[in-house]
């Protein structure tokens, strides 16, 4: 299976990371004033733990947003988070709302009047669900009813571009006769910001995570650049369901993040990756050590954190886990897309050359780890 055809589409708006922090801290008071707290200082004393606790511009430089709310500070007039309403905002029916509307038209940009179907579309989220669903209506408007099947992989979080990969994989080995499959990432994490919630957990999630969509296709062949998958592993980390949730309240999709998982992850990653080096055999064409010290690792940026603890497990180079840093910096934590995104940069970086190894790891609720690994092949 060949990964290629990568095909980035950037939110409508973006902000730098300074600006964002700056807007939180705001909001956190002004939802704290609505509860009947009118003091003054509540903007500092977020501002100040947002800049201790989160992301802060040296990691992530700017994130982009679909909502215009982050621009000002009318809360009135807000999109979603009219605080002056509701300390959470508008509720989940309005989200969706715009989650809907905007996936819709990131699949009328994807795929204009006049575009070949694919046999298979896989609609990956984690931010939004709407039946029919952005992908199903486009199939409709195209009239793609006979020749494009739908499939949904959802709410599977950060780690769902692995799973979907593989499901890709299934799609092209059930039939001969399938020859692309499209796999498109719509993740709009910036509506599911609740500023009533101060917690520091809270406030680390809202400092990381941003919108993305990505689209890419799985082939059997092509002559142009792609990354040749080699093998893919799945395990759930043993007690560690709790680190880690992604649950529906009423004004949104909740997230909780626990401290440890960093270590967590630590923990399982070393054996991880012996089985999945396993997996690959002699596709890999080489031994574990090998593999550590040539392969490029594109490791999902769940925060700066894990990126620095797997770089220092692993004895990592600068330049082996480069492409993962930057991506966090110049996007924020986009949940599922965000691995594409690392692997288009990896793929269109001509300093990376043909047959390199490239590993991945990215990780979401269960605890699950997930991962691959793929070789860049830069085309005829």
């Amino acid at each position: 299976m060949l990964l290629t055809d990568f095909h980035i589409l950037r939110p409508p708006h973006e902000m730098a990371q300074a600006d964002t922090l700056h807007w939180l801290a705001d909001a956190h008071a002004e939802s704290e004033r609505r509860k009947g707290n009118p003091d003054p200082a509540f903007a500092d004393q977020i501002r100040e733990k947002l800049w201790h606790v989160g992301c802060k511009p040296d990691r992530i430089a700017k994130r982009g947003h679909i909502l215009s709310d982050y621009l000002h500070r009318d809360w009135e007039k807000m999109e979603v988070y009219r605080l002056s309403e509701a300390g959470s905002g508008r509720d989940l029916s309005v989200r969706s709302k715009h989650f809907e509307e905007h996936a819709d038209l990131i699949f009328e940009q994807y795929y204009p009047e006049n575009s070949i179907p694919p046999e298979d579309l896989i609609h990956v989220t984690c931010t939004g669900y709407i039946s029919p669903s952005g992908a199903q209506k486009i199939a409709s408007k195209r009239n793609w009813g006979n020749k494009a099947t739908i499939t949904h992989a959802y709410h599977m979080g950060c780690y769902a571009s692995i799973p979907a990969i593989r499901m890709a994989g299934g799609f092209l080995s059930y039939s001969s006769e399938k020859v692309r499959i499209d796999i498109v990432h719509t993740e709009m994490c910036s509506l599911h910001t609740d500023p009533s919630n101060h917690g520091l957990g809270q406030l680390v999630s809202q400092s990381l995570f941003a919108d993305g969509f990505i689209k890419y296709s799985a082939r059997r062949t092509t002559s142009g650049p792609h990354l040749k998958v080699l093998a893919t592993l799945e395990e759930i980390i043993p007690n560690s369901t709790k680190a880690m949730t992604w649950n529906v309240s009423h004004w949104g999709f909740e997230i909780s993040l626990a401290k440890e998982i960093p270590v967590l992850i630590v923990r399982a990653l070393p054996h991880f990756l012996e089985c999945l080096v396993k997996k690959a055999g002699a596709d890999a064409g080489a031994d574990f050590d090998d593999v550590l010290s040539r392969a490029y690792f594109a490791v999902h940026p769940g925060g700066p954190k894990i990126l620095t603890h797997v770089q220092e497990l692993l004895k990592l180079r600068d330049e082996q886990i480069a492409k993962s840093f930057e991506i966090l910096k110049n996007y924020g934590n986009m949940s599922s897309a965000t691995l594409p995104h690392i692997w288009q940069a990896i793929l269109a970086d001509p300093a990376i050359p043909s047959g390199t190894r490239v590993v991945s790891f990215a990780f979401g609720p269960g605890l699950s780890v997930t991962g691959a690994i793929m070789e860049k092949i830069c085309g005829s």
